[in-house]
């Protein structure tokens, strides 16, 4: 009740025209929003929660159909989203806004050749494939399965494997667990955990695959940035993973948890790297064409201008 207390003086103090929130947390902002007089809003769906991964829970879909009457659009960043809405919630589809997430396509580009520097020393030396992922340490993200799938690559396919390096980038609540896995599985020799960096251009250019292992997604501003990068896609096929993921073309696609599956991926990207450049190529120009920044800023505005007709100057 403080925090409502809280956002009510503000939005009285800054007076907006439109109020954006984003995700169940932000639903807290509307009903202190309307009392000060603020009568458009947006409310965007970004993701899964940990806890509910395929928004089967009734609290959070009825939080959200209590609310809908406070709100005067929606958007979702995925069309798996948008059907969440749709058939739990019961938003309707007019109402609902699809709209990707982009990538600045500038900033996150293929390299000519591997940045130096950056890998441990020795580690992408004599023909080695450096296959890496980006995200937070958490159990949505299910770095472990990487780590397994590349265990067992190692172990049913040794000429490919004694080429594979693994690269696990990002911080968080499980790093020291996947560290101890690394040397249980006896590839800690081969696999790189440096924690958080602030140069991830740079890391995703040392990369030659990139895989999402994880157990669902909204829409993942990582995928976006490796494809932007050139890299071939290996993801699971959850969320919007499917919408960004276009499978034998510029990646491809496994069940979450599915080891087995994922190693046989990653061996097929081994032993083909021909194949991992035209992927990798493919990907570039999908986010090129497809989610760049502009297209993105473009669509949000054009909802903002609609909603805003006839605000004052």
């Amino acid at each position: 009740w403080q925090l409502r207390r809280e956002l009510l003086r503000l939005c009285r103090r800054l007076r907006p025209d439109i109020l954006h929130t984003r995700n169940q947390s932000a639903l807290d902002a509307l009903v202190p929003a309307r009392l000060a007089g603020v009568r458009r809003t947006v409310h965007g769906e970004h993701g899964w929660d940990m806890h509910d991964l395929r928004g089967a829970q009734r609290k959070p879909a009825l939080l959200r159909r209590l609310h809908s009457p406070l709100v005067g659009r929606y958007i979702t960043v995925s069309k798996d989203l948008e059907r969440y809405l749709v058939e739990r919630v019961g938003i309707a589809p007019a109402r609902i806004t699809q709209i990707y997430n982009g990538v600045d396509t500038g900033r996150f580009a293929p390299a000519v050749k591997r940045p130096a520097g950056i890998l441990p020393p020795g580690f992408a030396e004599g023909g080695a494939v450096v296959i890496g992922t980006v995200g937070r340490m958490q159990a949505v993200k299910d770095q472990a399965t990487l780590l397994l799938a590349v265990a067992e690559l190692k172990r049913t396919h040794p000429a490919l494997g004694a080429h594979a390096r693994v690269a696990v980038v990002g911080d968080g609540p499980l790093l020291a667990h996947l560290r101890a896995l690394a040397v249980a599985l006896r590839i800690a020799d081969v696999t790189w955990l440096p924690g958080a960096r602030n140069d991830v251009p740079d890391v995703l250019r040392t990369f030659d695959v990139f895989v999402l292992p994880s157990l669902n997604e909204g829409i993942s501003n990582t995928i976006l940035e490796a494809m932007a990068s050139g890299l071939p896609m290996v993801a699971t096929a959850a969320g919007g993973n499917v919408e960004l993921v276009e499978d034998r073309a510029t990646g491809r696609l496994f069940a979450p948890g599915d080891v087995g599956a994922l190693t046989g991926l990653l061996a097929d990207y081994l032993a083909d790297p021909s194949r991992r450049r035209a992927d990798g190529a493919r990907a570039r120009k999908s986010a090129v064409e497809r989610f760049s920044l502009a297209t993105m800023v473009a669509r949000y505005a054009a909802v903002y201008d609609e909603l805003g007709a006839g605000a004052r100057p």
